[in-house]
């Protein structure tokens, strides 16, 4: 039986579904994933993978992820390989609960040495992760629903002006009535 975690988020299932289609954001909300090395292209089509590193300079393994299933926005299944480590299946399900999004993960190791583990040793563990794991993943798509409500982005492509390297009029006025 597979590690299963829930959370309750403050979006729709297409603010999770962005976060989930950007390869690149991986690292942001995976615990463990400390490095994108690369994402192929049309990720995330069903066969394609991510590139990433697993654990902390100077002990790092490098692992790929590959998308076995994109029903978005809906669920996604995806298949870690990490060396010996071994691979896991994860499974992520996204429904509307009212105004909000309900998201499922729920994942198992299959192959290699987490696979040869007893399970009441790796679910605490995977359970205590993915926890964390949503958590991150809520943070990001509750930042792109906030985003969207407002009508503005969350970043100011305009503080620098390329032609002379200063930072624009108004940029200047937001950071002198920040305090900054």
């Amino acid at each position: 039986m597979a590690a299963r975690n829930s959370r309750r988020m403050r979006c729709t299932p297409d603010d999770v579904f962005a976060v989930l289609s950007d390869g690149w954001l991986y690292p942001v909300w995976v615990v463990g994933a400390t490095r994108m090395r690369g994402v192929d292209p049309g990720f995330p089509r069903v066969g394609t993978r991510i590139h990433h590193s697993l654990g902390v300079w100077p002990v790092m393994l490098h692992d790929e992820t590959e998308i076995v299933e994109w029903t978005a926005p809906h669920r996604v299944r995806l298949r870690p390989s990490a060396s010996l480590l071994g691979r896991g299946v994860i499974r992520i399900d996204v429904r509307p609960y009212g105004a909000d999004t309900a998201v499922s993960m729920i994942e198992e190791p299959v192959s290699g040495l987490a696979a040869l583990l007893p399970r009441w040793l790796w679910a605490p563990a995977l359970r205590v992760r993915n926890h964390e794991c949503l958590d991150r993943l809520a943070f990001l798509a509750e930042g792109r629903a906030a985003e969207r409500a407002s009508g503005e982005p969350a970043y100011r492509a305009s503080l620098i002006d390329p032609e002379d390297g200063v930072a624009s009029k108004q940029a200047r006025e937001d950071v002198h009535e920040s305090g900054i």
